[in-house]
This record gives C-alpha cells, structure tokens and sequence, in this order.
C-alpha cells in the first residue's frame, strides 16, 4: 500500500510556510489571535483546509479551525506521563490533583447564559461539589485551596476562556472577605478547552481515555491503522525503538516513507538506527523539551550524566561489569502506568465496575488497555527484546559526586548545590521523558538514542566561572518532538 503523501498542493515556495504552520498546531493546546502570539492565528488559517485533510489522513487526528481559534483534537493512544506540563500554573508548576480536580469543577460550572462571572459566585457554585468529593473539597480559610482556585482561573484566562474584566484573583487570595474579580465568559473557548471522546462519568479507570482501535476485517485497512498508529507514535516522542512495540506499528515504522513524510509535514529530520526512528528538531522550535542547551542545571546535569556513562560504556574494563538487561515493552509501561493512576481514585468513585466495559464497545481493544480490560487478542508483540544496559543507582551517583568535584558545587546554582540526590532524581526523570534512558528501581536503563549526546560538553552559566573556567556550548542538535 503506497504511503499517504504530505502537503499535496501545496507549491514547493510555500512549504517552509506550511511546515510553520503545523508546527504551530501540534505544539500549541490552543491558537487564538494572542495565542501563542499575534498573527500565529493567520498564519495557521491560511492553511487550514490543507492542514485538515493531512491530519486526519496521516494521524486520524481533528482540526478545529473557527475564524477565532484553532484546536487539534488528538487520538490517544497511550497515557503519556510526559504531557504534564500541559496543565501549569504561570510559575511553571505542573497542575496536582487539586488543580485539576478545580479546572473541571470551573469549566462545569459555567453556563452559556451567563456571559460573565464573579470570583466570590463561581466559589460559591463550585465549594458545595468540591466538598462532596472524598478527597478534594474548598475551603476559603486555607490558604493553598485558594492559591489553587487562582491557578485555575489564571489557567483559563491565559487560553482566552475567561478575561478579567475588573478586580484581582490575587486580592481575592489574600482577603476573600474584601476582595473579588469579574471575569468574562468565552464560552466557545471553554467548549474546545473540554471535549472529551467519551462521558467521564461511564468510565472505569484511566484506560477509558484511549481511543478505540480501527477494527477492520481488510488486511489494508489494518494496515493503515497501523500505520497511523505508527505516526502519531513518532510525532508526539522523542524516539521509537522497534522492540517495544507491537509487532504491526514496529513493520510500519520500518517503511521508509511514512518518517519521510511525516519530515516534509513537519520540517524535522529523520534519524534512523538499527534500534528505531527519530524525528530530530535541529533548531530546538517543535519540542516542549529542548535538549542538550543552556536550559538551567537540571537539563546541563543531564547532558554531562550521559557523556560520564558513554565513557564508562565505551570503556567497560574501568570499574565492575555492567549488567544487560531487556528493556519493559510499551504495553507493560502502560499497564504499570495506568494502575498508578487508578489507585489514585477515590474508594467507591463513579464509573462502570472494573470487570465490565459497555456493551456497544468492540471486544478487541488497544495492546496498551489492561489486560482485564481487553477480552480479543490484541497486536503481537516485536519478538526480540531491546537489551540495554543497566546503570546502578550508586554509580551514577558516583558520577554527579565527579561532576561536583571538577566545577563545583556552585556551578550547579544555588538550588542544587547542596542537594545532589535531589539534582540527579531532576536530571534522569529528564532523560527519561526524553526516552534517553528508562529509570528503574536501583537505576536506569540507558536507550539507544542516548549514545548520540556521548561527545556533549558542559554548559556553565557565565555566573558559575571560577578559577578561570569558560563556558562550553552544547554541540548536538536538539532532541526530538513530543
């Protein structure tokens, strides 16, 4: 089957503009005329119709495209621990539980006649169903619950979905007494911002999340599917390794064409090996993680950890031996991930009993589905297992201690110069969001893609010099997209 073409009709002379214009949509959860900046709507509308088509035929994916905003709305897969950083507070702080649990309570609240809303009336709307959930509640008197209603509303105001038009959030933090806020309701926006696939309300656990598979008896509509699967596999992380796969999404991704195409829709460089196929960001502008780069300690530590194990891996006679082992497959990382995120529910929560699914859902659900939620025969898994080598944690420890010894406690700022352990967990949950290596209980696996950072360099802030010590650039290109 011949593999879907990109950006048919588009003229060689616009593609750069094209390409800028998907980058745009899958970066950004939300495209108004401020967001993420001015003219980025336009440039984005000019290409809407195109864009559409190639998503949907690539991806499966849905594009949103009003003359006020434009939404990608994507299929799931897998749960991605990763996609954190989505939900935020403006200081940079991932949403908790808490915030989320406020979001949804906010946006369920607001209604389509209302067209304006005060902060004291939305509290006092929401405290009565935030109190009968085990677990979550409001209460004005704490000062955290009322930090998390602000983060909530500074949410929503920097999508466009509210717009302050009198008063403070932050006032209203600091005496809800005295102080309050009127904030305008966009009402189109607080619909794309929540669109679930499916009620929440009927699911069973985390696993509901994930789109049905494409059930097709046609050998080429499996095919497709899977070659779907395979794109958006590649275009939302860094990396994907052949092993840990399903043995249809792994034949798909061997097809030279489909990363070749998935290059000319983005503008990003395919890099392949023996082990699996990236798609790399040589200018560091489509990845919510650049890296290697000045991006603070934690993202330098993590580039100097890697060049300490690519010596120790290259010379394997300094020091013990160092122990091969087969890295756990996608399916079983769902599996352990989506359990995490079901013991988080609270006892006797809503939603259909553990060992039933609806009735009108296909018997033969996602690899990645627990497997007393799957009743058919899901994808085969690849045959042989990635084996990669396994960094004990005291090693690697060792190797921080050496980076502190040669510049410095107080290169590595002042927030983790006297806390190395605490700098180390940071750097290798880094290394692992990236798919450079898969932290385990006493250490971490390091992945294939991590051998091509092995000649990085340090990059020392220009306040950390000492004793006559330049800074270093990092050299390799930036890693791929998420």
């Amino acid at each position: 089957m011949a593999e879907l073409t990109a950006a048919r009709g588009v003229a060689p002379s616009d593609l750069g503009s094209y390409q800028h214009a998907v980058r745009l949509v899958l970066i950004n959860d939300l495209i108004t005329a401020s967001r993420p900046r001015a003219g980025a709507l336009a440039a984005v509308l000019r290409w809407a119709d195109l864009m559409s088509r190639d998503f949907a035929e690539l991806l499966g994916y849905t594009l949103i495209a009003t003359a006020h905003q434009v939404r990608l709305v994507r299929r799931l897969d897998m749960v991605d621990v990763t996609q954190r950083s989505v939900f935020a507070s403006r200081s940079g702080r991932p949403f908790d539980r808490r915030r989320l649990g406020y979001l949804c309570l906010v946006l369920a609240i607001f209604q389509r006649s209302r067209v304006e809303i005060s902060l004291a009336d939305l509290v006092r709307a929401f405290t009565p169903t935030a109190n009968a959930i085990d677990g979550l509640g409001f209460d004005a008197t704490i000062t955290e619950h009322k930090r998390a209603v602000v983060d909530v509303l500074d949410w929503l105001a920097d999508h466009g979905a509210l717009r302050l038009s009198d008063g403070s959030a932050e006032n209203w933090a600091r005496d809800s007494e005295r102080g309050d806020a009127l904030y305008d309701i966009d009402h189109d926006i607080c619909a794309s911002l929540f669109r679930p696939a499916r009620p929440i309300q009927h699911l069973s656990g985390a696993a509901g999340l994930l789109d049905l598979p494409e059930i097709s008896v046609k050998r080429s509509a499996q095919r497709e599917a899977a070659a779907r699967r395979a794109r958006r596999l590649l275009l939302e992380h860094p990396v994907a390794y052949y092993a840990l796969l399903d043995a249809e999404t792994a034949a798909a991704l061997h097809n030279t064409e489909l990363a070749d195409n998935l290059a000319k829709l983005t503008g990003l460089v395919v890099e392949r090996r023996a082990e699996g196929v990236m798609l790399a960001d040589p200018i560091g502008r489509f990845t919510d993680q650049p890296f290697p780069g000045r991006g603070g300690a934690v993202n330098r530590t993590a580039g100097l950890l890697l060049a300490k194990v690519a010596d120790l891996l290259e010379d394997p006679d300094d020091g013990p031996a160092v122990t091969r082992m087969p890295v756990p497959s996608a399916d079983d990382d769902q599996r352990g991930l989506l359990d995490r995120i079901d013991a988080g529910r609270p006892a006797g929560s809503a939603g259909l009993p553990a060992d039933g699914l609806p009735e009108d859902l296909p018997a033969s659900l996602p690899a990645s589905w627990p497997a007393g939620q799957r009743d058919g025969p899901g994808p085969e898994p690849a045959t042989a297992p990635l084996i990669a080598p396994f960094i004990e944690q005291t090693r690697l420890a060792a190797m921080l201690a050496s980076l502190y010894a040669d510049f410095g406690p107080g290169s590595f700022t002042a927030q983790w110069q006297h806390d190395p352990d605490g700098l180390l967990r940071a750097a290798l949950q880094l290394l692992d969001d990236l798919g450079l290596v898969r932290c385990q209980p006493g250490g971490a696996l390091i992945l294939p893609a991590a051998a091509r950072y092995r000649n990085v360099t340090a990059a020392l802030p220009e306040s950390a010099r000492r004793d006559g010590q330049a800074a270093f650039d990092f050299s390799s290109s930036a890693e791929g997209t998420r």
